[in-house]
């Protein structure tokens, strides 16, 4: 099956012509891009299309994401998961931090190749960023991020109260998550799903770790010496 036929299968996501051709020129100008830039160890197109983009959009079987107004996407590195996000859900209001200038560099860029509205890039550290941005998005997501308390401190505090921060996990999350409950309820949150994705065509696997706010602690997350020194 291609691409198109396994999101309508398995996503229930149909693609439009434009959101093909978007997606087209994504992989395109990225590949040109990591040429000079490394973004991603991924460049053949299908991995491109499967590890990357299919993978970015598993979330459409995780969340509601008509329930959805805007989401912060943590160190999102060459736009995953919210652009693919963005394409297809395009009302969708997107922030991306990273504290790299040459990834926003590159995103500057692709969003201008995709013609795309609404996206926010940060070039800040997401700590420092989450400080100042506290109860302010519907869902934040980190994809292959760091651990479990490390980024829980950072998203959950920017999440709003009942929303959701979902990390993106591979199979072997069950150590970490473990680790990390006590973090999630000390920031006012609770393991609301675990959700387990065999992607298409022997790709492997994606976990959805679904955190819900049910209230706002002040004062996190703390410095980043703090939190790795001193985990929750």
């Amino acid at each position: 099956m291609t691409f198109n036929e396994d999101l309508l299968k398995h996503l229930n996501i149909s693609l439009s012509n434009q959101q093909k051709e978007q997606f087209e020129k994504y992989f395109t100008f990225l590949v040109e891009y990591n040429k000079k830039v490394n973004l991603t160890r991924i460049t053949e197109e299908r991995e491109v299309y499967y590890k990357h983009f299919y993978d970015s959009l598993t979330i459409a079987k995780t969340i509601d994401m008509a329930s959805v107004e805007n989401i912060c996407d943590m160190g999102s590195g060459a736009g995953f998961p919210s652009i693919p996000l963005k394409i297809i859900y395009p009302n969708l209001e997107v922030s991306i931090i990273d504290s790299l200038n040459k990834r926003i560099t590159f995103l500057k860029e692709l969003i201008k190749v995709l013609g795309l509205s609404n996206v926010s890039l940060i070039h800040d550290r997401i700590e420092t960023y989450a400080v100042k941005n506290q109860n302010k998005y519907d869902m934040v997501t980190a994809r292959a991020l760091g651990n479990m308390q490390l980024i829980t401190e950072m998203g959950l505090p920017m999440t709003k109260q009942k929303g959701n921060f979902i990390a993106y996990k591979s199979l072997n999350y069950e150590q970490e998550l473990n680790q990390s409950l006590n973090c999630v309820k000390k920031l006012g949150g609770e393991i609301k799903d675990v959700r387990i994705f065999e992607l298409p065509h022997d790709f492997g696997h994606r976990v959805h770790i679904v955190i819900n706010k049910t209230k706002h602690v002040d004062g996190y997350p703390r410095s980043f010496i703090k939190m790795t020194k001193n985990p929750l």
